[in-house]
C-alpha cells in the first residue's frame, strides 16, 4: 500500500515531464492503464551483469540502452506499440544499440559495473530513476550519455538514437543535437482515401476483380504512412493496381470492433495481435476465403509497392514463390514496352 500510494506522488510531480512534446487531447487517450506489457523479443537476454553486457555491445559497435520500466505504465506502453512498430526505428536501434529492460520496481539481481549486486529496484533507486519510461544510453566506460526521462515521440526518439550512435555527447548537447537536425514529425493521422472501403463490409465476399482483399494496417504516428498515402498512392501506375482490389484500412491500435473476413467478432488491436502485425504500415493480402496469401511490411518504393500488387492480383504468387525474382521480370518486361523502370523512386 504505501509503495502505491509514494508511487502516485512520483507520478503526479514528474508527469509533466513524462509527458512533454504531447498535443493537448491525447492525454486522456493515453493515460489508461495498460497493465503488464508485452516488450519485443529482439530486446537484450542478459544475466544483468552491466559491465558484460557493455562490453558486449562494443564488440559489435553498439552501446547499451537501459530501459527502465513498470507494469500500468501507459508512456512505456506507447513507446513499444508506437516507437517499436515503426520498423525505421526498429532497425537502427537493432544495430545500434543493445536495449536491456528493468522493471523498476523488479526483484532480479543486477550486477554495477563495480561489482556490487541488488536488485533492479534498488539499481532503479541507485540511477535516480523516478518514474518510467526512463532510458539511460551508456557510453563504453559506463557513463550516461543520454539521459531521456520520459515518452519521446518518434522522430525526437530516432533523433536519440542517432545522437549517441554518433558518439554526439563528445560534441554538444543533445538539445544543440536535435535543434539542429530536427526532423520531420509524422502528421499524426490516418489518411482516408475514396478508394478505401468502409470496415463493415470486411467480412462480404470480395467485389474486385481479382477476388483479393488488401488490408492496410496503420497508425496515427507513422511517416512512411503518411508517404504511403501522399505519394505512392497518388501515382496512377498505383491507382491502377489499387482498382483490383477491395482496399480497407485499420488502425492497428484501435478498440473499433470489427468482423474479420473469417467471421470472428474483434476490435482492430486484437486482430491486429491476431494476425502479429508488428510494423506499420504493413500490407496484408487475403484471398475470397480470408486466407493470408502475401505481406509486404517493410519500407516500399513505389515500384516495388506496384510490383507486390500485381504479384497478387494477377495469381503470379502461385506459380512464382520468389518475389524479387517477380520483380525482376516484370521490371525487365516493362523496358521491353519502352517504358521507365526505377526501382528506386
Amino acid at each position: 500500500m504505501l509503495r502505491k500510494g509514494l508511487l502516485a506522488l512520483i507520478l503526479l510531480a514528474v508527469l509533466p515531464a513524462a509527458v512533454a512534446g504531447l498535443k493537448e487531447g491525447e492525454l486522456n487517450e493515453d493515460m489508461t492503464n495498460p497493465g503488464s506489457i508485452e516488450l519485443p523479443s529482439w530486446f537484450k537476454n542478459s544475466f544483468m551483469d552491466i559491465a558484460e553486457d557493455i562490453a558486449e555491445a562494443t564488440v559489435e559497435n553498439k552501446r547499451l540502452l537501459l530501459y527502465f520500466h513498470q507494469d500500468g505504465c501507459p508512456y512505456c506502453k506507447k513507446l513499444i506499440e508506437v516507437n517499436f512498430t515503426r520498423q525505421d526505428i526498429v532497425d537502427t536501434a537493432r544495430a545500434t544499440v543493445d536495449i536491456l529492460a528493468i522493471n523498476m520496481w523488479g526483484d532480479r539481481e543486477v550486477t554495477w559495473l563495480d561489482g556490487e549486486t541488488m536488485s533492479e529496484k534498488a539499481f532503479a533507486k541507485k540511477m535516480r530513476v523516478m518514474f518510467t519510461p526512463t532510458m539511460l544510453f551508456l557510453d563504453e566506460q559506463g557513463k550516461v550519455a543520454l539521459r531521456v526521462n520520459g515518452y519521446y515521440k518518434p522522430a525526437k526518439f530516432k533523433a536519440a538514437l542517432a545522437y549517441v550512435a554518433q558518439h554526439g555527447e563528445k560534441k554538444e548537447r543533445f538539445a544543440e543535437y536535435y535543434q539542429r537536425v530536427k526532423p520531420v514529425p509524422a502528421s499524426g493521422k490516418l489518411h482516408r482515401e475514396a478508394f478505401i472501403l468502409p470496415l463493415n463490409q470486411l467480412a462480404a465476399a470480395p467485389r474486385s476483380s481479382s477476388g483479393y482483399r488488401l488490408v492496410l494496417f496503420e497508425q496515427k504516428q507513422c511517416p512512411n504512412c503518411d508517404e504511403l498515402h501522399s505519394d505512392i498512392f497518388k501515382r496512377p501506375e498505383t491507382r491502377e493496381q489499387l482498382e483490383r482490389f477491395d482496399v480497407f484500412q485499420v488502425d492497428m491500435w484501435s478498440d473499433e470492433k470489427l468482423k474479420t473476413p473469417g467471421g470472428e467478432s474483434l476490435s482492430a488491436r486484437q486482430w491486429a495481435k491476431e494476425l502479429d502485425i508488428n510494423y506499420a504500415p504493413s500490407l496484408v493480402f487475403l484471398d475470397r476465403s480470408g486466407n493470408e496469401v502475401f505481406r509486404a511490411e517493410a519500407y516500399l518504393k513505389a515500384f516495388h509497392l506496384q510490383s507486390i500488387l500485381d504479384y497478387v492480383a494477377s495469381g503470379a504468387y502461385l506459380d512464382e514463390p520468389e518475389f524479387q525474382r517477380y520483380i525482376d521480370v516484370r521490371a525487365d518486361r516493362l523496358r521491353e514496352q519502352g517504358k521507365s523502370v526505377d526501382l528506386m523512386k
